[in-house]
């Protein structure tokens, strides 16, 4: 049986990073409510009185999909898998209930980063127009400032990681999920990780949070 592990964090803090390299590292699924939902596009739900009959309608529509929605595509993703590095779930304390009622947790870790970090992490990301490719400012710079290394394309922030959006996401964070980390905390099963180490200091002490 594989270990069900739960990564919580803010955005920026590194969890998507640490959790495909935890789910390598212990043989099981990474679930993310992203993929998930892409994974499940199609499923009829056509039964829970929402308001479109797929979840693939409210993500071409650009609508919020609701929690009972988000809930069942995750306890299928979870129930499917063979142990899993959960990352981006729960959002919100009525989806933290939900998930204590579909499984057991064998690990709650927290990436703990200070918001001005956050900020800086966030708003250095730069994204290739031509290929795509990601870089950072700070972390993963090319070789020339502002040109791809991979073909040459010029490299833009997105909307998504301007200041001003950051800030929002982190408020958005606090908002909506910060309780869920403080529930977790309350019930004495959270371990809280200083995410601002190097990423291999960071996973060492996931690692080492997750096996004791």
């Amino acid at each position: 049986m594989g270990k069900h592990i739960l990564l919580l964090g803010p955005p920026g803090a590194g969890k998507g990073t640490q959790s495909k390299r935890l789910a390598d590292e212990f043989g099981v699924e990474h679930v993310t409510t992203g993929d998930a939902l892409r994974a499940n596009k199609g499923m009829d739900i056509s039964d829970m009185d929402t308001e479109y009959d797929t979840p693939g309608e409210y993500m071409d529509a650009g609508a919020l999909v609701p929690d009972e929605v988000v809930n069942a595509i995750v306890e299928e993703a979870l129930t499917s898998a063979d142990g899993y590095v959960l990352d981006g779930y729960p959002r919100n304390l009525d989806q933290a209930e939900f998930l204590s009622e579909i499984t057991d947790l064998d690990a709650v870790v927290y990436l703990a980063v200070d918001d001005e970090e956050l900020i800086a992490r966030l708003t250095g990301r730069r994204v290739c127009t031509e290929c795509g490719a990601g870089y950072h400012v700070e972390f993963e710079p090319p070789a020339e400032s502002g040109v791809c290394d991979e073909c040459g394309g010029d490299l833009v922030q997105r909307e998504d990681d301007t200041e001003e959006t950051a800030r929002e996401r982190l408020s958005v964070y606090e908002e909506n999920t910060a309780p869920v980390v403080e529930h977790y905390r309350d019930a004495g099963v959270l371990t809280e990780v200083d995410g601002e180490g190097s990423p291999d200091e960071v996973f060492e002490a996931i690692v080492t949070a997750v096996e004791s």
